[in-house]
């Protein structure tokens, strides 16, 4: 394989043309950097991606005529340009996201993806993010790659052969890691409540941070647990040394740690490398609820920004600012609920950073709704869990204001008392 410099490389990207950006930890870092340089000259061009690690350079202030994305989860480093208008967000299920370009309702002119140097027959791997980059390889015009010795080579939908490749870049830089900070005694409290609803035998599905860092690491004394989840971190890595992640009562792939995508640790990309225990999937495999169910006690593990009296949940703005995405939430939120022994959890802190409940009597003007209160089975907070599974509104109410924080409970029953008239 011929490689070029990231500048000769993305000289066949044209304006007004559509290019998918791999996300997250495989993030095309000097590809991007390479086609911001080119603002001068392009106009219009169409990014379309998940969220990205590092600086975002196309979404600098400024060059808003030259490139816009359009992001179908938002990351930190793309929010203040959604709110300024030089970007934009797309709601769509995780699940539904491949389709999007292998029906060409999004049709993609070209791919920038980092893999993995190719194996002794040719293949590179798409590494730590499969999710929605094999539908882009397969169907883009072009595919230009940024090849990395530090991107594990996955095992799974992820293998690209190096002819399908337009142009290659060597670059020899590592990826963006994610370190689990350490957890405070409310993460912790969260965590041992979600681990009390887990079954041995259970399929887990949770992403990174404090909260499924917590549930994890309440989870030593339960046995042969299964991970089929969009993405996984660091804490599924303990649980697999210490035998109590096996996969053995996993219908679907027995025995194999299933994901889409993976954020994590240089500890967490050595356990991927080359490991057949791990099965790196399109995401529309992996999130379809179809195929979820089909696992046992599924435990899908997922949180929220507020979640009003009812039980709607709001998990991708705050108000009218877009903040993340829908994402996979409702996707694993219904595969759970159908799954046999399955349960669907929304688990957050009862309290913002300053104080404010997220337990609300209504949602914030503008916020969205991505987990409906039909949807909705466990809410659980540092204060407890509650199941709201056949329950009236009115019971809604009740169950929700009792793992609300103390300081809010007061307010929040004198606000269901003015909607419902009273409460059981």
């Amino acid at each position: 394989m011929r490689y070029v410099s990231a500048a000769t490389a993305v000289q066949s990207i044209q304006s007004r043309q559509r290019v998918f950006v791999h996300a997250a930890a495989a993030t095309p870092q000097v590809l991007l950097e390479a086609l911001a340089a080119r603002a001068g000259e392009l106009r219009g061009v169409d990014l379309v991606h998940l969220h990205t690690e590092g600086t975002a350079p196309c979404a600098a202030p400024g060059l808003g005529d030259s490139f816009h994305s359009n992001a179908l989860f938002l990351g930190a480093n793309l929010r203040d340009a959604v709110a300024r208008g030089d970007a934009d967000y797309v709601p769509a299920f995780l699940s539904e996201m491949p389709a999007l370009f292998r029906q060409r309702v999004l049709p993609l002119d070209v791919a920038l993806v980092h893999v993995s140097p190719p194996d002794r027959h040719g293949y590179c791997s798409l590494g730590t993010s499969v999710d929605i980059a094999r539908a882009a390889v397969d169907s883009a015009d072009v595919v230009i790659a940024q090849v990395n010795p530090r991107m594990p080579r996955t095992h799974g939908d992820g293998l690209v052969h190096h002819s399908r490749f337009a142009a290659a870049v060597a670059v020899d830089e590592a990826l963006p890691e994610h370190e689990p900070a350490p957890l405070a005694e409310l993460e912790l409290a969260i965590g041992r409540h979600c681990a009390a609803l887990i079954d041995n035998g259970a399929t887990l599905q949770m992403g990174i941070g404090a909260i499924p860092d917590a549930v994890l690491a309440a989870l030593d004394n339960h046995s042969d647990l299964g991970v089929h989840t969009e993405m996984f971190a660091g804490g599924v890595l303990r649980l697999v040394e210490r035998g109590v992640v096996t996969g053995r009562f996993k219908a679907v792939h027995p025995g194999k740690l299933v994901a889409g995508f993976v954020v994590g640790s240089r500890a967490v990309y050595d356990f991927l490398d080359d490991n057949p225990q791990v099965a790196m999937l399109d995401i529309g495999y992996v999130n379809d609820p179809h195929v979820i169910r089909r696992n046992p006690k599924v435990t899908a593990i997922n949180s929220a920004i507020e979640i009003d009296l009812t039980g709607q949940v709001c998990a991708d703005s705050i108000g009218t600012r877009m903040w993340s995405g829908v994402g996979g939430q409702m996707d694993f939120m219904r595969g759970a609920a159908l799954s046999p022994g399955g349960k669907p959890i929304i688990a957050m802190r009862s309290v913002t950073s300053r104080g404010a409940s997220r337990i609300v009597p209504m949602l914030k003007p503008g916020a969205g709704v991505v987990t409906t209160r039909a949807h909705v089975h466990w809410v659980v907070t540092e204060h407890g869990a509650v199941d709201l599974r056949g329950r009236n509104l009115r019971q809604r109410a009740r169950a929700l204001i009792s793992i609300a924080h103390p300081d809010h409970r007061e307010a929040l029953e004198r606000a269901a008392f003015e909607r419902f008239h009273r409460l059981p």
